[in-house]
């Protein structure tokens, strides 16, 4: 595993005294703070970037630290035409994050955190060219997050390969690492800060001076006067185009150079040909100048590129969030319980068995029981619950969870690697590896836009140039500068990562892409029984008194003869007990618990049984089983019957009959209302169980669900799913156990349950990491709201640009006007997506 390069601290080993990058020969930093270094063979050599002891610590890990001694000359800088072989074919055997995909296939996959992403447009260019490398199976670049996801054949292609394409086309790329994203981000904000600070300088001190001229029309300007303005305007418009326009020009070039001209060709020949005709004229002393059309579209474009770049981070909000959740380092206690020193160690140092100090205010490195201690833990950043819960001893807490109660000690028992929030940022990962139907046509359509965009443009200068050569000129820059196909890439990926960061904030966990478009327009809403409409757990429905004792006596009696019972009948009966708020809890003595029949034991000096009718009669003796009266317990919410069908357990004694306990698995509070739902939406609702049929049907008649089948095996609810889909059904599924697992991959948009079988999460396409039922109707609430707004952008994108861009070449908006008109249409667009995060 490669080790990760630091910056050189005051306690660390003494750096070898030098001049320049032991890697590269680039010059040294000078600022202290800002001295990097690399460990080589036992040395800490000075490094001048982060990127340079990153490749020097791998190459050392590596086994290959000859090469510096061997070496003829230093490494070739990023500045140059491509990386050298050796630096990026490190990561074709050192790098662990590009892995195979099942531990030995011939695939590999690996999530890249890509440098230099300006706008949508960007997207096409690198998924089309990592496409033409031979082997590559599948790339898919999520813009909101900046992340790629890759998959090629390990025999036909190298990571290097990956790195190299992406290099030559003008992008970066590095195993994604969350805290390298952050100090990208954060370098990327102020350098596009710092450009958007001298475009919108340099624009109002150029329109200081060309004011006069626009005042002046009646020909009182002298020509002298005007001339300097001219001159003073085209120098206080050079910084704007070479240093504020500058990521146009790249990306123009790169895009040009890869063949596949994008967003940035026609803004970049807009400015270009503007200015170039500006200084044209200002040298000859006649002509239109446009040096207050340039500087404000570039000032207006780096505008809506802002505001384009602060929505993609608001709409991955909740992902960073969940990616710097798990910290790097945990406080282990190598001698507990005997010993509690602590040490610091990596969190990925973490194995089961090891026993960890969690402080207030620190977060669980890996999935851990309590073992020492007591606490409240936020979960939040799992399941969007705002309320710390309550974590005694004994108490599993997921890794990601927040301790916001006392210090606790904790026994791991999962690695870090394994952990809750790394299997939910792993599924985080699959969800930005496919791109739904609607986004992959807006894509397609913005890059066939750009090229016919030129061609219109070339043919509106020829035909002015025929019939008014003098308005050729400003028509053609008019045009290049109004299209915005950067407006019609944006309109799909920005309301989809608005929404889709809602719904992760609220524990909604959207995998794959297509959710929100597949369930609105379902037509089939299936559920599951057990853990879905109902807890997946007995609870004791009903207490039905058949003798004089009272029912928190005779709840009493059965939780003391359950006490040491694992048996979920058992669990059901303790917390009944606990509720009902019995202080002094009785201890039974000489319990015998017989298979299939039930416990017997003393308590109080009382010989009781507790179990079926058969097994009890044999000490309470016959008698009638009618209750006199009944004590109800744990009712369902929401207008659903108190008592489902269920397991009756009896209670006597040698002096008679006591109690009958009514168990069954009571429905989900959210279960009434998330069914109401779906009907009033007009949805064909059904439920699919393998419970017994009587069970089911009363379920379904509780909920009104129409159409309900009980005793259905795994294959045979896989069968209904195909069989209505194949009758034209777009089918939803909502289910929770393993038996699940093949239905949820079969069906067009599925949903697991948070607390279901990690199967079932696997195969779904959605997870309620909350829990909650009603969760999956607040995803159709936000996919109708989605739909509605994306329908809403790409009808704005489309419409401006059929009347802007035949307007500008009929000569009826200037170049200035149409940048305006361009940025205005972005930030419609982003603004308008930005509403999903508010609802």
């Amino acid at each position: 595993m490669l080790n990760t390069p630091k910056p050189a601290a005051a306690d660390a080993p003494a750096v070898q005294a030098q001049a320049s990058c032991y890697h590269c020969g680039l010059p040294l930093p000078r600022s202290a703070g800002e001295r990097w270094s690399a460990r080589i063979d036992g040395v800490e050599h000075a490094m001048c970037c982060p990127g340079c002891a990153a490749v020097a610590q791998a190459i050392a890990d590596a086994g290959q630290a000859a090469y510096y001694q061997d070496r003829t000359g230093y490494a070739a800088t990023a500045a140059q035409a491509q990386l050298v072989p050796p630096e990026l074919a490190l990561y074709d055997n050192a790098d662990p994050r590009f892995a195979a995909r099942d531990g030995g296939t011939a695939d590999a996959e690996a999530t890249l955190l890509v440098e230099g992403i300006r706008c949508a447009a960007c997207v096409w260019l690198i998924e089309r060219r990592l496409m033409q490398l031979p082997g590559v199976q599948r790339a898919s670049m999520n813009v909101a997050t900046e992340r790629l996801q890759v998959r090629w054949h390990k025999d036909q292609c190298r990571p290097a390969d990956i790195l190299g394409a992406l290099h030559a086309i003008g992008y970066r790329a590095w195993p994604y690492d969350a805290a390298r994203h952050g100090k990208q981000l954060q370098q990327a904000s102020r350098t596009l800060g710092r450009q958007l600070f001298v475009a919108g300088l340099s624009m109002m001190q150029v329109m200081m001076y060309v004011a006069p001229a626009y005042l002046a029309d009646d020909g009182t300007l002298d020509a002298a006067m005007a001339a300097l303005m001219q001159w003073a305007s085209l120098l206080l418009t050079l910084p704007a185009v070479c240093y504020s326009a500058l990521p146009f020009f790249r990306g123009a070039w790169n895009s040009l150079r890869a063949r596949a001209p994008g967003m940035d060709v026609p803004v970049a020949l807009g400015i270009a040909a503007a200015f170039g005709a500006s200084c044209i004229a200002t040298w000859r002393g006649h002509g239109e100048v446009y040096y207050d059309s340039v500087t404000m579209f570039i000032f207006l474009l780096l505008c809506s590129r802002y505001l384009e770049t602060a929505a993609r981070r608001k709409a991955s909000a909740a992902l960073e969030r969940m990616q710097h959740g798990l910290p790097a380092s945990a406080s282990y206690l190598p001698g507990w319980p005997l010993s509690r020193d602590a040490s610091t160690v990596p969190a990925s140092a973490l194995r089961p068995g090891h026993a960890i100090l969690v402080k207030p205010g620190e977060t669980f490195a890996a999935d851990c029981d309590i073992a020492e201690g007591q606490t409240s833990v936020d979960l939040s950043l799992l399941t969007g619950e705002s309320v710390p819960l309550r974590a005694a001893m004994g108490a599993s807490v997921p890794g990601g969870a927040i301790n916001a109660g006392s210090a606790v000690v904790a026994r791991v028992t999962k690695p870090a690697s394994d952990s809750t929030l790394s299997g939910l940022l792993k599924l985080i990962e699959r969800a930005g590896a496919e791109k739904p139907q609607i986004a992959q046509w807006a894509d397609r359509a913005a890059s066939r836009f750009v090229a016919g965009l030129l061609l219109f443009a070339l043919s509106a200068f020829a035909w002015w140039s025929w019939h008014d050569a003098a308005r050729a000129w400003p028509v053609a820059i008019a045009v290049l500068v109004v299209s915005c196909p950067c407006a019609l890439s944006l309109a799909t990926p920005s309301a989809l990562a608005a929404a889709t960061d809602r719904l992760l904030g609220k524990g909604i966990l959207i995998v794959r892409p297509h959710v929100l478009e597949t369930l609105h327009r379902a037509t089939h809403i299936v559920f599951d029984k057990t853990g879905t409409l109902t807890q997946g757990k007995p609870t004791v429905q009903r207490v039905d008194l058949l003798g004089r004792t009272a029912a928190s006596a005779a709840l009493q009696v059965a939780a003391a003869l359950e006490a040491n019972s694992a048996h979920p009948i058992g669990r059901a009966i303790l917390a009944a007990a606990a509720e009902t708020a019995i202080m002094a809890r009785w201890q039974a003595a000489d319990v015998q618990e017989l298979p299939g029949q039930g416990l017997e034991g003393t308590v109080q000096g009382t010989r009781y049984r507790l179990g079926s009718p058969a097994f009890v009669a044999g000490i309470a003796g016959p008698a009638s089983l009618a209750p006199p009266q009944d004590t109800r317990l744990g009712q369902p919410a929401g207008g659903a019957a108190a008592a489902l069908d269920g397991t009756p357990v009896y209670l006597g004694s040698s002096g008679g009959w006591i109690a009958r306990f009514l168990l069954s698995d009571a429905l989900r509070p959210d279960a009434q209302a998330t069914v109401d739902y779906f009907r009033a939406q007009g949805k064909q609702l059904v439920l699919l169980s393998g419970d017994s049929e009587a069970i089911t049907q009363h379920v379904a008649r509780s909920l009104g669900i129409d159409a309900a089948s009980g005793e259905f095996l795994p294959q045979q609810k896989l069968a209904f799913v195909q069989d209505s889909q194949r009758e034209g059904a777009v089918v939803a599924m909502i289910g929770d156990g393993i038996n699940d697992a093949a239905v949820l991959g079969a069906a067009d948009v599925s949903f697991a349950m948070g607390s279901g079988a990690a199967l079932a999460q696997a195969h779904a396409d959605t997870v309620l990491m909350n829990g909650q039922l009603g969760a999956v109707a607040d995803t159709a609430r936000a996919a109708a709201r989605t739909m509605a707004v994306i329908r809403q952008n790409l009808a704005w994108a489309t419409l401006y640009n059929l009347t802007a861009i035949p307007a500008a070449a009929l000569g009826y908006l200037n170049p200035w006007l149409s940048g305006a008109g361009m940025a205005l249409s972005s930030a419609v667009v982003v603004l308008n997506a930005l509403r999903l995060r508010k609802g």
